[in-house]
């Protein structure tokens, strides 16, 4: 029989270990308080959090390391050691910068720490068949080396048909890089990544190396690398909104066709978009890969291309700065195409401000989801942009994923940059930005053709949804900062 005794001091013993976790629960949120203030960016944002630690150390300190810790100090350090600090330097002895271009879009070309960059060809992409065709045939074309890097990567016929591409670049000795995102990719068996090192791909996790990130699996949940860049020997870059998965060629019965966007840049800016990856692989693996360009680059085109890599290394939320700034001064047209439509208080008012200028603001967003809480915070954002004069059109001929910004006939861009608040603060992503008229001309033929295949939403349906939905949409949109 147990007796009294130890009942009482087994008692007395967990009572000493609730106090022990108890106590290291308010230290943490202390030191989870004193970051947010140092580090605060909203007071909207930084006063929830404070007030949340200081009500309910538990759960909202562990929910802090979660979604409100960054830990990306070191990303900085290798862009440093990355020579970010001298491509603009290096861009003007090659003689490779559109100066002109650059000092008509200051903002755009501080936040990207590199110029709008001359001779390049640039093709837009239209849906998976095209884009996938003309990266695989970028591959077999590779002479030196290949950096291929994709935020979702699947074992299925498309994956297997780039690893088999892969694999024969590198047994004809072509050094190729794969590197994908932990959460994006979470479904790729080893196998897969096996194969490909047993036949001298190297490939890389992006949190392989950062130990506390892949133990504390959570926070690999809110800081993603979504970028999607392929580049051939410095020479050839592809970026856009395709990840490698048959889904991105519509052959997934869900979502039917999917309307997506890609865009072939050869010339200088291939040069960018490689250096950006670079700095992506030293943080994933430690590993310096060569940056030396060739002596003479390769100017195939007439056009100007401004290679733009964000994410939360940066110091400001220069995602968020770059787009409010091109929002800012559109005069005649705004086209926004996203397939998650959730922007912050400085975006929203500054999309507000355009059309009360009169500016035509348009939105295209997909009528089907496939993130449901996403989606329906997306669908409160929008009914207020409607509720505000602002044109919402709902993609209805598959699944809408590209991300395109058209402004006026001044400028477009094309990368993998959601309309939301993750991409433009929490996600590292890359966008190109273009100002040929050209390239104008050829993305609003696109976006006049995806209108066609849209309905815009009316007022009255945003009068008249009930009273549940309307609900579920507020509840949704609480969680914008980290949706």
């Amino acid at each position: 029989m147990i007796g009294i005794e130890y009942f009482l001091g087994t008692i007395f013993a967990d009572l000493h270990i609730v106090a022990a976790v108890t106590g290291a629960l308010y230290i943490l949120a202390f030191i989870c308080a004193v970051r947010e203030i140092m580090n605060s960016r909203t007071s909207q944002g930084s006063i929830a959090w404070l007030v949340s630690l200081g009500l309910l150390p538990f759960p909202t300190a562990l929910l802090y390391l979660v979604f409100g810790w960054k830990f990306f100090d070191d990303y900085a350090t290798d862009r440093i050691r990355n020579g970010r600090a001298a491509r603009q330097l290096r861009a003007k002895d090659l003689a490779l910068i559109d100066q002109e271009t650059s000092d008509a879009w200051p903002v755009q070309t501080k936040v990207s720490e590199v110029p709008f960059l001359s001779g390049n060809e640039v093709e837009l992409l239209i849906d998976g068949t095209a884009t996938f065709d003309s990266i695989f045939a970028g591959i077999s074309q590779a002479r030196t080396y290949l950096f291929v890097q994709f935020y979702l990567v699947r074992d299925d016929r498309l994956g297997a048909d780039l690893a088999e591409r892969l694999i024969e670049r590198a047994k004809a000795g072509i050094k190729v890089f794969l590197l994908y995102d932990d959460v994006g990719s979470t479904g790729m068996p080893k196998r897969f990544r096996t194969r490909l090192r047993d036949a001298g791909v190297k490939v890389a996790g992006f949190n392989q190396r950062h130990k506390f990130l892949r133990f504390y699996g959570p926070t690999q949940i809110n800081y993603r690398n979504h970028r999607k860049i392929v580049v051939v020997d410095g020479e050839v870059a592809w970026v856009g909104g395709h990840n490698v998965g048959v889904e991105y060629l519509g052959e997934n019965k869900r979502f039917g066709h999917w309307r997506d966007t890609h865009v072939r840049v050869s010339g200088p800016a291939a040069l960018g978009c490689a250096l950006l990856f670079r700095e992506d692989w030293a943080w994933a693996t430690g590993e310096l890969l060569p940056a030396t360009p060739p002596a003479q680059v390769p100017t195939p085109g007439d056009q100007s291309v401004l290679v733009m890599g964000s994410g939360p290394a940066d110091k400001l939320e220069e995602c968020a700065i770059a787009f409010t700034d091109a929002i800012a001064q559109a005069r005649e047209r705004l086209w926004i195409v996203s397939p998650y439509f959730v922007p912050d208080t400085d975006v929203r008012t500054a999309l507000f401000a355009a059309r009360l200028r009169g500016v035509d603001v348009r939105v295209m967003l997909p009528e089907k989801p496939d993130h449901r809480i996403v989606w329906l915070a997306s669908i409160a954002h929008a009914d207020s942009m409607v509720q505000h004069g602002i044109s919402i059109y709902r993609y209805t001929s598959g699944f809408l994923h590209q991300k395109v910004v058209l402004m006026d006939d001044k400028i477009t861009s094309v990368g993998s940059a959601n309309f939301d608040n993750r991409s433009f603060s929490i996600n590292f992503e890359i966008t190109l930005w273009f100002t040929d008229p050209k390239t104008i001309n050829a993305v609003e033929t696109m976006l006049l053709d995806d209108f066609k295949n849209c309905r815009e939403v009316a007022l009255d349906e945003v009068k008249s949804r009930p009273l549940l939905m309307r609900f579920a949409t507020q509840a949704a949109r609480l969680l914008s900062p980290v949706l």
